[in-house]
This record gives structure tokens, C-alpha cells and sequence, in this order.
């Protein structure tokens, strides 16, 4: 399953959501959004939001870190 993670680097919990996914050793994919408009612009269309992170696991978009919404998706109980 694609996982994509809308970031910025001041972001603190975009940092926990990378350290939580290199933790269980689930590849991701790291789009900066601060560096890159147009992954700006897939971000704020796939979510309705400016803030990040963002991260989208196939076709299920999450707003924050939001670790349970991430096991359950990924059935990580």
C-alpha cells in the first residue's frame, strides 16, 4: 500500500509521523510541501487543508498525526 507523507521541515509532528513509520519499518514517500508547490496543491485538494502533515495511505486521506487512524488503516494492533 502507497503511502505519502505531505511535510514540512519545521514541523514537529510530520517529524513523529516519520519516526513512527521508520520505527515499524513501513516505507513512505516524504513530499515537502514547503519546497514544492505542486505537491502543495495535490495536498490541499486531496484534503481540504493548508496544515500538515497530511498523509494519505492508498485511498484514505489523514489529517494530522493520527496514529490510531494509521494502525487501523494498516492493521497494526
Amino acid at each position: 500500500m502507497q503511502i505519502k507523507l505531505y511535510t514540512t521541515p519545521s514541523c514537529v509532528y510530520c517529524r513523529k509521523a516519520k519516526d513512527y513509520f521508520t520505527s515499524k519499518k513501513i516505507s513512505f514517500t516524504e513530499l515537502d510541501v514547503a519546497r514544492n508547490q505542486q505537491y502543495a496543491e495535490e495536498m490541499v485538494r486531496k484534503s481540504g487543508q493548508m496544515g500538515v502533515p497530511v498523509i494519505t495511505i492508498g485511498n484514505e486521506t489523514i489529517v494530522g498525526f493520527d496514529k490510531p487512524k494509521i494502525d487501523r488503516i494498516l492493521n497494526l494492533n
